[in-house]
């Protein structure tokens, strides 16, 4: 059984024994070359995928190592179940390694926190509770089952053990990047970030650690933190306090921490799907958004890695981030327009887009908050388009066709 001093510190050497226990189950996920990343910002980008780990994202490395640290499956010493808060990914992987040690688990998670996640660890065997406004409450839920059924309680992130499994995603990277300069992580309760930052620079110190946050919840960037629920597509980070044990962590280790809004994570999970074909949760993407928002350059010599921590996307996130990136693009065109109301009006405007090339998504009638004429209707329609110069030659058409029209964003 793996044990910890009384210190709340984490060293290479427990990290290094963490690594079998977290091999067992959790994969080397690979590190894959960003050419866009690259061209577009200038700088050698990969991107350590740890979307495509076990679970979905890297929390199955601390969740192993901390159930081994409790003897789980190890005779008479053993604990009789484990429990925990988290937002999602935690509550996967601590299922996932329950079910491997064979006990059971307790999951508490935030009201609202995505069902995709809730899902998968109740599939994996845990019984899931959702409560609280936040992961703050929802580990408090935990912590009080714990007491009141003799459960081991499994921090998120603020335990020597998970920090240390967690840790040997660093020591991945220091074995497949010779050229390593630079790690972007995203950062939330601090586990991942501070035990790769440990793993990489207790081996090679000229490495700088990178974190980010969530511009609406960022404690460690010293940003204001609000009461209630935090709403934002990196709900996975959106830790309102610094751990004890990781607090001090992060600022021993971590070189520097930037923020990034919600419209740059929302560019960075897109760009990620459409031209590196990974599939990124928010939280997951804080990294890319850092460098695409110019929070953070690529160093210019050696090679900056950014950590895609996870991939467990809430599926009717999707396409709304689609829709935005189109009409950002010019791929879509929205408008409104009278027509005369008689058999053939619709038809007619909807034939002027098609000779265009546009291709109709949606159409809707309007007979409500537009001055029309008693033979009149309007139409909202939403159309496909190649670009914004397209765009503009179809409402030129349109309009010498004699309709009056309105473009809109979407």
């Amino acid at each position: 059984m793996l044990r910890y001093g009384a210190e709340v510190g984490v060293d290479l050497a427990a990290i290094e024994a963490a690594r079998p226990v977290v091999g067992t189950v959790a994969k080397h996920t690979p590190v894959v070359s960003s050419f866009t990343l690259s061209e577009d910002i200038g700088g050698s980008v990969g991107l350590k995928a740890e979307n495509l780990q076990r679970t979905g994202a890297f929390k199955i490395r601390g969740a192993m190592n901390k159930l081994a640290t409790l003897g789980c499956g190890a005779g008479p010493d053993a604990v009789d179940g484990v429990t925990t808060g988290s937002a999602g990914n935690h509550a996967q992987a601590l299922a996932f390694a329950a079910k491997h040690f064979g006990v059971p688990c307790r999951i508490f998670v935030p009201v609202g926190a995505p069902i995709t996640k809730i899902e998968a660890a109740r599939h994996y065997g845990a019984t899931v509770t959702e409560t609280g406004a936040d992961v703050r409450a929802a580990v408090l839920a935990a912590q009080a089952h714990a007491a009141e059924t003799g459960m081991a309680f499994c921090s998120p992130f603020d335990d020597p053990a998970v920090v240390a499994g967690q840790g040997t995603l660093g020591l991945e990277l220091d074995a497949d990047i010779s050229d390593l300069s630079s790690v972007i992580v995203p950062l939330g309760g601090g586990g991942l970030i501070t035990g790769t930052a440990i793993a990489v620079k207790s081996r090679r110190p000229e490495v700088r650690v990178i974190g980010v946050q969530a511009a609406v919840c960022a404690p460690y960037a010293g940003g204001a933190v609000a009461d209630g629920p935090v709403f934002t597509l990196a709900d996975g980070i959106a830790v309102k306090q610094p751990g004890e044990v990781t607090g001090p962590l992060v600022e021993r280790w971590v070189d520097e921490i930037v923020t990034v809004d919600e419209d740059s994570i929302a560019d960075a999970m897109v760009l990620l799907m459409e031209r590196a074909k990974l599939y990124s949760e928010g939280a997951g993407a804080v990294g890319v958004a850092a460098l695409l928002s110019g929070a953070v350059h690529p160093s210019p010599r050696g090679t900056t890695c950014v950590v895609i921590s996870g991939g467990n996307v809430d599926l009717g996130v999707v396409p709304s981030l689609i829709r935005r990136h189109e009409s950002l693009a010019g791929r879509r065109l929205a408008v409104t327009a009278r027509i005369d109301d008689r058999p053939g009006g619709l038809s007619k405007l909807l034939g002027v887009f098609a000779e265009g090339g546009a291709n109709l998504i949606e159409v809707e009638h309007i007979r409500e908050g537009l001055d029309l004429h008693v033979r009149e209707t309007g139409i909202h329609a939403t159309f496909e388009v190649r670009d914004h110069d397209h765009a503009d030659r179809l409402l030129t058409s349109v309009r010498a066709a004699g309709y009056e029209i309105t473009a809109s964003g979407l």
